[in-house]
């Protein structure tokens, strides 16, 4: 088998869309398929189940899966031992990041360490926090950074790096926008948007919705993500909860008003996470004193 077949399969397993995974992996949707088909053809078996327009693992591509990841895996770690260098990192870096920690946390972050280390090849991906923990335990993903706290289980390592505020993010004109800060109970009834259940923010909005019993609002409306939410809560349709940097552009615009929480649910911790025994390669090394760095800077001392 090839590894640039693995590689493919893999995407496409993940995605479980082939256009989606030729975007990934900048090949033509033509090429994705001839590569599937090939390595179907040199297993003599079907990995996927392309019935109904939609598509799903076949029971042996779900068993091929495992071990594709861990075949990728090893080919990353292979490359890294030998192009990675005590004194000067190189070869490739994948980091991964929540979609606002992308458009404004990374960047800088990215841009010092580009600077510092130009051997290194560095991609930047965007997902869900469930999606990138998953994608740092197969190997995909080198760091991730997230809001909220890292799962706790033996293959992860993770650092607070910072904590972020939390602000309430309503329309203009709204009743609470002429607040300077929110506690709980004035939240009342309100009506809420929300990200789908199992993302970060929304089990903070669960949190805080639990928190307050009689006085907590109601989430009517979910939202696929964060600039989502800002964007409907401009447009009237309801308030949301965000962290004060996902806010931050369109307050300053005026498109919605920003007022900070205050008690035990104002802040979230911005977390970065690798798999345990990583930090040993160079590159991932250098990456996270760099991001510690940085978001320490960016933050006063830990504090976003």
């Amino acid at each position: 088998m090839e590894l640039r077949h693995l590689r493919t399969f893999s995407a496409v397993a993940r995605t479980l869309n082939f256009t989606r995974a030729a975007a990934e992996l900048n090949y033509a949707q033509s090429s994705v398929t001839e590569q599937i088909q090939a390595l179907e053809a040199r297993l003599s078996v079907k990995l996927f189940d392309r019935a109904h327009r939609r598509l799903a693992l076949t029971p042996a591509g779900e068993r091929l899966v495992a071990y594709a990841d861990r075949m990728l895996l090893l080919e990353r770690e292979a490359l890294a031992a030998v192009e990675d260098d005590a004194r000067e990192p190189g070869g490739p870096l994948t980091v991964g990041g929540l979609e606002t920690l992308c458009a404004h946390r990374l960047p800088p972050v990215l841009a010092r360490y580009r600077r510092l280390f130009p051997k290194v090849r560095i991609t930047l991906r965007e997902g869900g926090r469930g999606e990138l923990h998953d994608e740092v335990r197969r190997g995909g993903i080198d760091v991730a950074l997230a809001f909220g706290t890292a799962p706790g289980d033996g293959l992860l390592a993770s650092e607070t790096l910072a904590r972020e505020r939390l602000v309430v993010v309503t329309p203009p004109g709204h009743r609470l926008a002429a607040h300077a800060r929110i506690d709980g109970p004035e939240l009342r009834g309100e009506s809420f948007l929300a990200t789908p259940p199992g993302c970060g923010f929304r089990e903070m909005l669960d949190g805080l919705i639990d928190s307050l019993g009689a006085a907590a609002p109601t989430v009517d409306a979910q939202v696929a993500s964060m600039a989502a939410l800002c964007r409907c809560a401009a447009a009237g349709m309801g308030c949301a909860l965000l962290p004060e940097t996902a806010a931050s552009g369109p307050a300053a615009r005026g498109e919605v008003a920003a007022v900070p929480l205050t008690g035990a649910a104002a802040r979230t911790g911005l977390t970065m996470t690798w798999r345990h025994g990583t930090e040993q390669r160079p590159s991932i090394r250098e990456f996270l004193a760099t991001a510690r760095s940085v978001l320490g800077e960016a933050g006063g001392g830990g504090d976003l």
